[in-house]
């Protein structure tokens, strides 16, 4: 039997996670094994949870307050666990998202995070952090699902990207996980939501091949800029250099092929991958 972790609720999330799931087990009278009956999870999970061993998957926290009668006090100690896992400036860029109407991104090398499978996802982190343990990866990729999530959940949701033809080339994971991947892009090129256009090679060079861009409209009509590297991310929240990426965006969209053609490009590109 491992040693117990030592909680230290004050100053971790996770931590105060798993010391209110154990007291309000405790406090119902169950064993870890009638609860992962009742929550449709695993004793391992559970325990791990309260030993703030790991991250729980998104669905978890919802059916914690069903079992315990809690109101939300699980899903919101969730999204604050989300944004734990993020430097202070990524967490900047997530509150934006959550308050954002419109997105436009574009990617260079990498599809973008939001557009992003959970295979796909995991296959990315493990090729940039080899070294990490599972337990790591898996809250990366939990923190992408949910940033996902959050801007599925918003009703008006205007959602754009312009993808280099690179990023439909270089692709992680197994040829399945590859095929899933630019399947789901397929689907999302021209949705009443979302809009995706390929910059193919052809359309040569441009200003932005080295990283991510995302550019935000807040509710309020503020803009912000996003510019990721492999490892680094710059939130830029001055009008100068929102409105030079907003030119060399809709520049770029101007140069890219039609959503409909897109598709046809990315279901191409699919049936290329080996079986």
């Amino acid at each position: 039997m491992p040693a117990r972790t030592e909680l230290t609720p004050d100053r971790s999330v996770r931590h105060l996670f798993g010391a209110r799931l154990q007291r309000h087990r405790e406090h119902a009278g169950l064993s870890l094994e009638r609860l992962a009956l009742i929550v449709n999870s695993s004793k391992s999970a559970l325990s791990r949870l309260e030993h703030a061993e790991v991250m729980p998957d998104e669905e978890l926290p919802a059916k914690l307050d069903a079992a315990f009668g809690t109101g939300e006090d699980f899903q919101e100690l969730y999204v604050l666990m989300v944004k734990e896992i993020h430097p202070d400036q990524f967490k900047r860029l997530m509150a934006m998202e959550a308050r954002a109407k419109r997105v436009r991104g574009l990617g260079a090398q990498i599809i973008p995070g939001l557009l992003q499978t959970e295979d796909y996802s995991r296959a990315q982190f493990q090729v940039h952090s080899p070294k990490a343990p599972p337990e790591r990866i898996d809250e990366l990729v939990i923190g992408r699902m949910h940033r996902q999530a959050t801007l599925r959940r918003k009703p008006n949701a205007d959602l754009a990207w312009v993808l280099d033809e690179a990023c439909l080339r270089r692709l992680y994971g197994t040829p399945d996980v590859a095929r899933a991947q630019l399947e789901r892009l397929a689907q999302l090129t021209c949705t009443n939501s979302t809009t995706i256009q390929v910059l193919p090679f052809s359309a040569g060079p441009h200003g932005l091949l080295g990283g991510t861009l995302t550019l935000l409209t807040l509710e309020d009509g503020t803009e912000v800029a996003y510019e990721e590297a492999i490892t680094t991310g710059t939130l830029l929240e001055d009008q100068a250099s929102c409105d030079e990426y907003r030119r060399t965006y809709h520049q770029l969209s101007a140069c890219a092929l039609s959503p409909s053609d897109s598709a046809d490009v990315i279901r191409s590109v699919m049936e290329a991958i080996p079986q």
